[in-house]
């Protein structure tokens, strides 16, 4: 059944305490990133002290939100070698970073005893899945939205699992 799912930063505003984000595939399709994927495959690298490049309404969404107090987490779980993919995002993190995001990795290797979610997904709050879902390809599919409380649950502690084993960005080597 479809449903109508709110935009991310209408979601993020709604935020009081925590936002957390995983991710676990090695490969996305995103269009909206079409464009910079292949100029960085082109070579083509931003400089973070230069905003004016490449900050976005994102990034204003989740710095608004951090100002607020909310904590906003990305715990992202990688094969390895990394895919290309994964070299662009580990490039771009800095600008997560810079927006008020905190960026953790973790190896799937380190991972394979864990339950993990079927799809990526944001918490909202601890009471708000917004999974994402995409095609084998990478290419984006749509949004679902779940609020029982249940499945909330074991979701997050899916997530602080992750988080806890994950390396942080600056620490992370690809």
């Amino acid at each position: 059944m479809p449903q109508n799912v709110p935009p991310f930063a209408e979601l993020l505003a709604g935020c009081r305490a925590s936002a957390v984000h995983l991710e676990t595939r090695d490969v996305y399709g995103v269009v909206e990133e079409d464009e910079d994927f292949a100029a960085w495959r082109a070579g083509h690298r931003y400089v973070l002290d230069d905003r004016s490049t490449w900050w976005n309404s994102f990034h204003d969404v989740v710095s608004d939100a951090v100002g607020r107090g909310v904590v906003v987490r990305r715990a992202r779980v990688v094969s390895e070698p990394v895919s290309e993919y994964i070299r662009y995002e580990h490039s771009c993190t800095p600008q997560n970073l810079a927006a008020g995001e905190d960026v953790r990795w973790l190896p799937r290797r380190l991972a394979c005893d864990l339950l993990l979610p079927g799809a990526d997904l944001w918490i909202f709050d601890g009471r708000l899945i917004r999974y994402g879902l995409f095609a084998g390809d990478g290419a984006f599919v749509g949004h679902v939205l779940e609020d029982a409380p249940d499945v909330v649950k074991r979701h997050a502690e899916a997530f602080e699992t992750v988080w806890d084993r994950a390396i942080p960005h600056t620490d992370f080597r690809i």
